[in-house]
């Protein structure tokens, strides 16, 4: 039996050796795996790349304007809103202009950027509070609109008078050429070769060119006045000033006492109609620079004319209908603004010299004037408009001298 077993015995113990060689074998793999990164060297500390520096875009502060609240002006229906009903002379052009075209203009289309989105209807088209900017009249781009067979009558007495004190700054929009008064004058006459008849579509012609000119100047605010207005350049500087060019700024005075109302053919095939006040050309407005960019897809390169053609409006309606209707930017009404449309002889003496704009009557009302004394008489100027600027440039050479008092 001994002699038997002896192999069985030897079997299991072989079997009991492999095995705790396995176990073994295992336990020190194992250990090894635990120390293997003891015994590497240290790894060498390589520093982490820093984070770059975030690059916020610049801001050029707050916007702060409150809209001046709304004075209906009851003054008559205005020379625009007369001819509202005429016929169209042609369908109007394509309105899809390359908004690209704004990048040429250099650091003023950052405005459109930064401001972000358009202000609404309930905003007023101004938010916060009124901020005031410096600003100088070589700031400003004012605008006459004339046509040839007033040079002589009208616009030669305002180069006589205010825009004497803003020659570089004054443009005439014209529709023929008159170089012996620009050469005797040194006034900007610019020919528009739009048509001199006083039509829907001459007027718009013209905007269109004092648009682009204006684009082209890079000056902060735009100014359209008509030939029978008088500028009050102090005036006008100080109500520019109250606001900022950069912001959605569209100052005038309406010629109605409501909204009017056209048909939508921009938005819409015109089945639907849109209602928006705008400010009347005769008695002048002013734009600032950050909303006239924004204007540009409905106003820039000729499309103001298009635009015009689709709403059958004259110049300034068209202007109140892109601002109102289109970037629901409302028009801020001021008084300071006036047109022949008023009567002007109840605007009171002591205040005609804080006015922004005047004007007079025509050949059918020539006793509609401001009331002012001053060194001419009514004959000597029916218009006013010299005794008003001695009065505001009394050493002008042509101003009548005021005599000094002898003391007894």
């Amino acid at each position: 039996m001994n002699a038997l077993h002896r192999p069985v015995r030897m079997h299991i113990a072989s079997v009991g050796v492999s095995k705790f060689c396995f176990l073994f074998s295992i336990a020190f793999c194992g250990l090894l795996l635990l120390l293997i990164p003891t015994l590497q060297p240290p790894a060498r500390q390589v520093d982490l790349p820093q984070p770059r520096p975030q690059i916020r875009p610049t801001q050029t502060g707050p916007s702060h304007h409150t809209s001046a609240p709304a004075v209906p002006v009851h003054a008559g229906e205005t020379d625009s809103a007369a001819g509202l009903n005429g016929s169209s002379a042609g369908q109007g052009g394509s309105m899809d202009t390359e908004l690209t075209r704004n990048d040429e203009r250099g650091r003023d289309s950052e405005h459109i950027l930064e401001r972000g989105a358009l202000p609404g209807r309930n905003g007023g088209g101004l938010s916060g509070s009124r901020s005031n900017e410096p600003l100088e009249l070589k700031d400003i781009f004012i605008a006459v609109k004339t046509t040839r067979k007033y040079h002589k009558s009208r616009l030669e007495l305002l180069i006589q008078t205010w825009v004497s004190q803003a020659k570089e700054q004054t443009y005439m929009f014209t529709d023929g050429e008159d170089r012996e008064l620009q050469m005797r004058t040194g006034a900007n006459i610019i020919n528009t070769n739009c048509s001199a008849a006083h039509t829907r579509q001459a007027l718009c012609c013209k905007m269109s060119v004092e648009y682009d000119k204006f684009i082209e100047s890079q000056r902060k605010w735009f100014c359209h006045m008509d030939d029978d207005n008088y500028v009050i350049l102090p005036s006008l500087l100080r109500l520019l000033s109250s606001y900022h060019h950069s912001q959605d700024v569209y100052l005038g005075r309406p010629s109605l006492d409501h909204p009017i109302e056209a048909a939508e053919r921009v938005k819409s095939d015109g089945s639907v109609s849109v209602k928006f006040w705008f400010a009347t050309g005769g008695a002048g407005f002013c734009i600032s620079r950050g909303l006239a960019l924004k204007m540009s897809p409905w106003a820039s390169l000729g499309n103001f004319i298009s635009t015009a053609e689709k709403i059958r409006l004259p110049d300034d309606c068209t202007i109140g209908y892109i601002i109102e209707a289109l970037l629901e930017v409302t028009l801020t009404q001021t008084q300071l603004f006036h047109s022949h449309l008023e009567n002007l002889q109840k605007l009171p003496t002591d205040s005609v010299l804080e006015q922004v704009t005047l004007s007079y009557g025509g050949f059918e009302n020539r006793r509609n004037v401001v009331s002012v004394v001053g060194g001419f008489s009514l004959a000597e100027d029916p218009t006013r408009f010299k005794t008003v600027h001695c009065l505001l440039y009394p050493d002008t050479d042509w101003c009548p001298k005021l005599k000094p008092r002898h003391r007894n």
